[in-house]
């Protein structure tokens, strides 16, 4: 279907700049197939029945009067509601549209294409059910209280797209209330998969969680998240930077000193990290580091190689911004680099977060969890590691791929089994009971996609 040959990177050495034009076209492809793809399928999702209707008698079950019965139960038992409805496998993926991808506040009509898009990956890759819930406020207590009243008719919660420093007051909130497990995407989607891919870079090059220097680049969700989980598996904060727009984060910085009630995470880390006192920007950061988290501008030439040239040896780089990395991956190896992350499928190591959530919420879900601690976002992260090693590691293969199918309901198991241990599972299973549901449910939702295109119900696009 695609116009644009697919170039890759050339290994050994720097590309010619017809190759770089091809990689910048291949990256704006997409975009341009979005508007053709979408018009012609008018969004991703519809909803169809998954129940049994042999003639229009069935209607009295499914519906009035039969269906007074189920209600009377649920009444009587609330937990009833897992068994007599889908509740149990429904997610709703909401968002207020004040920071969609690269796009930033451009209102909820306008984000319900990524929150559908959403829904589909829930589906083919977790089998999960999802839907879009747009909603048309920017007020954080607002939405805080519109999720509270939706719960009822839910499984879990994906907050998705939602702008700094509230998302962060949002999510803690809704944890700490709602009795169904919530999750943001951007920051513990983005952290679970960054930590299994630096589990892997450490195995290779030797170094140990507990000692490394991290710089996160950048401070917003998704880096803020990352450096809460990586400190959670071991990584310490006294030998971590922070550095924002303004600089390396550290509490005598007079703009986060005035907003610190404001930007609670960021005050915090200025206050726990950087032992040292560095004082600077990004190249006095760098100097000496054995990882560098970027989750910063989209580049190319937010980070210079020679700030990254002054890392310790055998240096590992998370380039991750969209859809260009804050650089490319021929600058990193020429700088020294010895594992070099982005979040594009066509370098190696891709950051995705699409290798998380689907299994976590399967794992979750699987077992009623009330929520998903920061444990169970490790207990996936080493899953997904695990896996890799497994496959075995080299320098441009540190994570699973998403066709690698296999990855999910492993992560399903992981995360149930750790729910379970941490008393916040309402179900009891086995690893084998949660690996075959896991499995069941998931190959059904592929399967039956397949299908539907083999018999036309899904049609061909046009070419584009």
């Amino acid at each position: 279907m695609s116009s644009v040959k697919e170039e890759k990177a050339p290994k050994g050495r720097a590309p010619e700049p017809s190759e770089v034009e091809a990689l910048l076209a291949r990256a704006k492809k997409p975009a341009a197939d979005a508007m053709v793809l979408h018009p012609f399928y008018k969004g991703k999702m519809e909803t169809v029945p998954k129940c049994a209707i042999r003639d229009f008698h069935d209607f009295a079950i499914w519906y009035t009067p039969g269906v007074a019965q189920p209600c009377r139960a649920i009444h009587a038992d609330p937990e009833q509601v897992y068994e007599h409805t889908n509740k149990g496998n429904l997610v709703a993926v909401v968002s207020d549209g004040t920071r969609v991808l690269g796009l930033g506040d451009i209102g909820a009509k306008a984000a319900i294409p990524v929150m559908e898009g959403k829904a589909l990956l829930y589906k083919y890759l977790g089998g999960v059910d999802a839907v879009s819930i747009c909603v048309d406020t920017k007020d954080p207590d607002e939405l805080i209280r519109t999720v509270l009243l939706l719960q009822p008719n839910f499984g879990g919660i994906n907050l998705e797209d939602i702008s700094q420093p509230k998302c962060f007051y949002i999510l803690d909130t809704l944890r700490e209330r709602a009795e169904i497990p919530v999750w943001h995407d951007d920051q513990q989607g983005t952290a679970t998969v960054a930590l299994a891919g630096l589990i892997n870079a450490l195995h290779i090059v030797g170094k140990k969680m507990e000692e490394i220097r991290v710089v996160f680049l950048g401070c917003g969700a998704s880096n803020v998240a990352c450096s809460r989980l990586m400190f959670a598996a071991g990584v310490k904060p006294e030998n971590c930077i922070a550095v924002d727009s303004k600089g390396i984060l550290h509490p005598e910085r007079e703009d986060l000193r005035r907003r610190k009630a404001e930007f609670v995470d960021k005050w915090r880390i200025a206050n726990t990290t950087n032992k040292e006192g560095r004082r600077g920007g990004t190249a006095e950061a760098l100097r000496g580091a054995d990882v560098c988290i970027a989750l910063s501008k989209p580049g190319p030439g937010t980070l210079d190689p020679k700030y990254v040239a002054q890392m310790a040896e055998d240096a590992i780089v998370f380039a991750m911004a969209n859809p260009i990395p804050e650089m490319w991956p021929w600058e990193a190896k020429e700088a020294g680099v010895r594992i070099f992350a982005t979040g594009r499928s066509d370098f190696p190591n891709q950051v995705n977060n699409s290798l998380g959530f689907p299994g976590i919420f399967r794992g979750a879900l699987d077992v009623r969890a009330r929520t998903i601690t920061d444990e169970m976002c490790i207990a996936a992260a080493n899953a997904l590691a695990e896996q890799a090693r497994e496959r075995g590691l080299d320098e441009e293969y540190i994570l699973p791929t998403m066709d690698e199918w296999e990855v999910f309901p492993r992560e399903a198991v992981a995360v149930g089994m750790k729910a379970q241990e941490q008393g916040v599972a309402r179900l009891t299973l086995t690893a084998e009971e949660l690996y075959r549901k896991a499995s069941d449910r998931i190959a059904r939702s592929r399967e039956l996609t397949q299908w539907m295109m083999k018999q036309g119900y899904i049609p061909e696009p046009p070419e584009v």
